[in-house]
């Protein structure tokens, strides 16, 4: 029986997660999941081996003490979305699948364990870090006793960016440490991880896009993110 996959729907380039996993990354033995909270779903979470928290619209502001309006705020949130990836991340800590969070992924995993983010990071850091025509480019620094820096092997890197929202160090959520920061002034959070990892099983969240990175087939910022998760899911028993 093939181990799978949920990845969650996100109504921003959703098809690109989807291809990021490709026919010789899954092999005979892995297969993807859509879990969706239009479809609700939700049975369909408690077959998967190891899931992705994909990027997206704004968490609703009132699940982390957050003020509306401010700048940048979407049409609407998405309460619906924001529920059912909560049932997604708890069964994941539940059973200690492995979860991969990117973009609003990192940001949700901060919230759901008792963080908060900023609702707009300023436009000082947006001209750094917010998509326009394009995503952004910028480096990173990586901290050495990282999980990060043992799947990627650098110390620095370049990344992708397309977020107005980010962590404040203040507001880092439970048991979490930051794993990688921005190399810009700003310094904005780009990875968090378990910092006590007993007990735990693989997660690792990034606020780049590693599913759509430039060159992503040779960066290790994505292409070593993506194979050790992979082998996460594949190692992973009840």
């Amino acid at each position: 029986m093939k181990k799978k996959i949920g990845i969650s729907y996100t109504e921003a380039s959703f098809p690109n997660y989807e291809k990021w996993f490709t026919p010789e990354d899954l092999g005979d033995d892995l297969e993807v999941v859509i879990l969706s909270f239009l479809t609700n779903n939700a049975d369909d979470i408690y077959t998967c081996d190891g899931f992705v928290l994909t990027g997206g619209i704004d968490v609703i502001p009132s699940l982390y003490g957050g003020q509306v309006p401010y700048p940048h705020q979407p049409a609407e949130f998405l309460p619906e979305r924001d529920a059912f990836e909560k049932k997604i991340y708890d069964y994941s800590q539940q059973r200690q699948t492995p979860v991969l969070g990117i973009c609003r992924g990192l940001q949700y995993i901060n919230i759901l364990e008792g963080g908060k983010v900023y609702e707009d990071m300023g436009e000082t850091a947006n001209k750094v870090h917010k998509k326009e025509a394009a995503d952004k480019i910028h480096g990173v620094n990586i901290r050495k006793d990282s999980l990060l820096y043992n799947i990627t092997g650098i110390e620095h890197g370049q990344v992708n960016s397309a977020h107005h929202q980010g962590i404040p160090p203040e507001n880092l959520g439970h048991n979490l440490m930051v794993s990688a920061t921005a190399d810009s002034p700003d310094e904005m959070i780009e990875g968090i991880e378990f910092k006590d990892k007993t007990n735990k099983g693989f997660m690792l969240c990034v606020q780049w896009h590693p599913e759509r990175m430039p060159e992503k087939e040779s960066n290790p910022l994505s292409q070593q993110i993506k194979k050790q998760f992979l082998q996460a899911v594949r190692n992973y028993t009840i």
